[in-house]
């Protein structure tokens, strides 16, 4: 799992290392703001038959730009996302997820979000737009884990 050395979401269902029916995504830093994944979509994974249920890709893509909050030093919760498919990603097919933050404005950060065929770059699955609001992680920790 990747960590920012400041947090550890081991729970987590995108990225948790112990979740066990979670999806253990590892995203790295891609830059000072920006992380990246590789994800193959497994058979229960489905929406249409073979093909990656879209509340899947979105869920990636949310988690991303959480993370590219976080590989620039800031914590955040998705406020707001526009979110549009592209082209059909099929079960077993090899996924890229990146994302970076656009830009802030108080404690509003615009964020971007894609996910690409990782055998043809040029393939676009999908992309997020999103507004993430800053927070005080400790704020939203349940109390037992404060």
């Amino acid at each position: 799992m990747s960590t920012t050395g400041a947090l550890d979401f081991p729970n987590c269902y995108v990225c948790g290392s112990d979740n066990p029916q979670g999806l253990h995504v590892a995203f790295r830093a891609d830059g000072p703001d920006a992380c990246r994944a590789e994800y193959t979509a497994r058979p229960e994974h489905c929406g249409w038959p073979g093909m990656i249920h879209g509340g899947l890709l979105f869920t990636l893509m949310d988690e991303a730009v959480a993370w590219a909050l976080l590989y620039a030093g800031l914590h955040g919760v998705t406020a707001r996302g526009q979110f549009r498919f592209a082209a059909p990603a099929s079960v077993g097919m090899p996924l890229v997820v990146t994302a970076r933050v656009a830009s802030r404005r108080g404690k509003v950060v615009q964020a971007q979000a894609e996910i690409r065929d990782a055998t043809s770059a040029d393939t676009l699955i999908a992309e997020l737009r999103a507004s993430m609001y800053l927070t005080d992680v400790d704020s939203v920790r349940p109390v037992d884990e404060r």
